[in-house]
């Protein structure tokens, strides 16, 4: 099984989703962001504080990377990108989807697992972990691991780890990282692969153990303007989240400020 007996609580962010896509459309002036799941508490902060300051209003769809870059390929109006990695960025950019001129590495994190609050449970992330025991006959929650970038993630940390065989058949997939972290929030599932950002997040959960990162591709968050934009507040405000101003609230939500250009 694949946790789809599992109740569908993504479909709160795709909701979310397809309303920001339909607010967009009805605010042609807006600022029309497209971000991935996990960045929702930060960047919702940081347009809170751009528009106060007297920029024009954002309106930002979340969702799992994959899926707002397939919506960006079949014409959904946005006006900036921000992927959870550079796999589809670079999606997006082979396509001519985005103007590579704006992209830049904004954004770095960490990959956890978490389990239910006051469970106690820490774990030992190694070689050879028994992860599989660690279940105690559950599910293992994460986003999906062959499309959206923190399964992948998690997929390629266990693989290297050697345990990723022992669980495959125990995954709870979710449809992007914050569907995953509210399976194990509501103790659907008694651990979960999530970022730390995401861990920090939640009152609900704890983190179990935290990923060596060599175990996976590096966490990177690239962010550019899509090829289609025309908003000229676009650029104010990517120029305001790649600034020192945004930079306190990424980092309060845990994320690490990057400084490099891809």
């Amino acid at each position: 099984m694949n946790g789809r007996g599992l109740p569908r609580i993504a479909t709160i962010l795709l909701v979310g989703f397809l309303f920001g896509v339909g607010a967009a459309a009805a605010h042609a002036a807006d600022i029309v962001v497209f971000a991935a799941a996990s960045l929702k508490n930060a960047l919702d902060d940081a347009a809170r504080a751009f528009t106060k300051q007297g920029g024009a209003p954002v309106e930002i769809s979340y969702a799992a990377s994959s899926q707002l870059a397939k919506q960006i390929e079949s014409g959904a109006p946005a006006d900036i990108f921000i992927s959870a990695d550079l796999d589809w960025m670079n999606y997006v950019q082979k396509r001519n989807l985005i103007q590579p001129a704006t992209r830049k590495n904004l954004l770095g994190n960490e990959l956890v697992m978490v389990a239910p609050k006051g469970s106690g449970v820490k774990i030992d992330i190694k070689p050879g972990f028994d992860l599989l025991a660690q279940l105690k006959g559950g599910r293992l929650a994460m986003a999906d691991p062959d499309s959206v970038p923190a399964g992948k993630y998690g997929k390629a940390a266990l693989e290297k780890l050697g345990v990723w065989q022992s669980v495959a058949g125990r995954v709870a997939g979710a449809e992007n990282v914050r569907a995953a972290l509210l399976y194990v929030d509501r103790q659907e599932t008694p651990l979960g692969i999530v970022y730390a950002t995401d861990a920090a997040s939640d009152p609900n959960v704890e983190i179990a153990g935290v990923f060596p990162a060599d175990t996976h591709p590096p966490i990177i968050y690239p962010i550019a303007l899509t090829a289609t934009s025309k908003n000229p507040d676009a650029a104010k405000f990517l120029a305001f989240l790649e600034g020192p101003q945004a930079k306190p609230f990424f980092v309060k939500q845990g994320f690490t400020v990057l400084d490099a250009a891809p």
